[in-house]
């Protein structure tokens, strides 16, 4: 299975993208993983709430093959303690997916359509964290999943 973590929007603080690069080189010990970004749109001003969630929702449903499995990073999803989100790794593993893609939308969330054709929804907590922040939190939690899995010491109950 591969892993793909999309987001809307590139990130500019230097710290955080080198966070995000030293979890994305450990994650490839465990799994295929890729890190795309999609440019925020243009003009985003001059556009109604609706109408920037629709221009990033097709840009999204444009990455998405219809063998792939498209979890969407959403406060209202599922929480997960990390071990059970391991549990949730494992069995995406065990069903055969070719590739997991989760998806860190706008700052609108996302439109019907990427709610429509998504499989499942997950929340890293009920606090709210910049788009920016959940990039480094979900990769990291995504490593931490992997070491679970290898019963490596790198988180500990």
């Amino acid at each position: 299975m591969k892993i793909k973590l999309l987001a809307i929007g590139k990130t500019d603080d230097k710290n955080l993208i080198q966070l995000i690069e030293m979890y994305q080189k450990r994650l490839k010990h465990y799994v295929k993983f890729d890190f795309e970004v999609i440019p925020d749109i243009k003009n985003a001003k001059n556009l109604s709430e609706e109408q920037q969630k629709e221009k990033e929702g097709n840009l999204i449903l444009s990455k998405i093959q219809n063998t792939d499995q498209l979890i969407l990073l959403d406060d209202k999803g599922k929480q997960y303690t990390s071990v059970e989100f391991s549990s949730f790794l494992q069995k995406k593993m065990n069903s055969g997916i070719k590739q997991l893609i989760l998806v860190i939308g706008g700052p609108y969330g996302f439109s019907d359509a990427v709610y429509k054709k998504a499989n499942g929804k997950l929340s890293l907590s009920k606090m709210t964290f910049s788009h920016q922040m959940i990039r480094l939190f979900i990769v990291e939690q995504i490593y931490r999943g992997f070491t679970i899995l290898k019963n490596e010491p790198y988180h500990h109950e």
